[in-house]
């Protein structure tokens, strides 16, 4: 008699999207990937103010939630919903565009290995490193590249535009994202990945692509972003989620990325504001007082400098 064949078990998959100031991005791409199939168990979006979610208030299949401003803190509010009755919650970027193999792609990842935690897949094109795509442009790129191979490997943290992460370690140890990293998080992505990553695997799914788009629009100004550049990672060095070397090295690149296009007058990007907000974060560290949250402080000054916002590019 032969020995009746295991299958993996079947998971419940929850689609999570942060967002803010940017309603018609965040329909466009929720009415996208509401239209894929297999569909995600539940869609569940996380916005300051109910006007950031326009048009979706009344669609079938998506929760609305309303949480304090702030990448980290939405997603915090994402996961105390998901976690009631979901497996595995995929965070996306209200800009990130999913080729339809993504979520069978990712489901199936960690229904066959229990030990993966944190999982994300390949980015085909990022906008955020130009003038940014379009939806139709990010559609166009996963036609072209097709199917993919399903390959695993091991990965130092995953990418906040796609990230999917398992929740009963998130529950069982009190996991959340570190809402002392405001705003945009810079580096959450670095801290969640690290903190999770000591109870399982953290991965890269060849297989599971999608494009960013790299909106432009809701991004916050060049000052504080710089400021960020330098106060999170040391923050991170703090908590034991990142070591000083690569902390070190982080920084390094941001402030020559900054100099070097604050000299060749880049005009995509607020080099210039980075370049200051870098500066006056290393004064507060040789004075004993930087924060990630003083780029909270610096909101007005920084929107009296820029009006318009600039690029904020979350490439690690």
């Amino acid at each position: 008699m032969m020995a009746p064949t295991l299958q993996a078990p079947t998971l419940k998959i929850a689609v999570g999207i942060a967002s803010a100031g940017r309603p018609a991005t965040l329909l466009e791409t929720v009415t996208y990937i509401d239209s894929l199939e297999p569909h995600p168990e539940r869609i569940i979006i996380c916005v300051p103010n109910l006007d950031d979610a326009a048009g979706l208030a009344d669609r079938k299949g998506v929760e609305l939630k309303v949480g304090p401003r702030g990448l980290t803190c939405q997603r915090n509010r994402i996961i105390e919903a998901a976690s009631t009755d979901m497996d595995v919650l995929i965070f996306l970027d209200d800009d990130f565009i999913p080729a339809p193999g993504f979520i069978p792609r990712m489901a199936a990842v960690f229904a066959d290995n229990p030990d993966v935690v944190i999982a994300t897949g390949d980015v085909l094109a990022d906008g955020i490193l130009g003038r940014g795509l379009t939806q139709s442009e990010a559609v166009h790129v996963i036609k072209t590249a097709g199917e993919r191979g399903e390959k695993v490997t091991e990965v130092y943290n995953a990418y906040g535009c796609n990230m999917a992460v398992r929740l009963a370690p998130i529950v069982g140890h009190g996991l959340a994202f570190d809402e002392e990293l405001p705003l945009y998080g810079w580096l959450e992505d670095v801290d969640f990945s690290r903190s999770i990553a000591r109870y399982g695997r953290s991965v890269r799914i060849s297989g599971a692509c999608g494009v960013h788009l790299g909106v432009k629009s809701g991004r916050q100004p060049g000052k504080r972003l710089g400021y960020s550049q330098v106060a999170n990672p040391m923050h991170l060095v703090r908590k034991g989620t990142m070591s000083l070397n690569r902390a070190l090295a982080q920084i390094g690149r941001n402030i020559l990325a900054n100099a070097r296009g604050t000299l060749l007058n880049d005009r995509a990007v607020d080099r210039r504001g980075r370049l200051n907000g870098n500066f006056l974060a290393l004064s507060d560290l040789l004075m004993g007082r930087a924060s990630p949250m003083r780029i909270l402080e610096l909101s007005q000054s920084s929107n009296r400098e820029m009006p318009s916002p600039s690029i904020a590019a979350k490439r690690r």
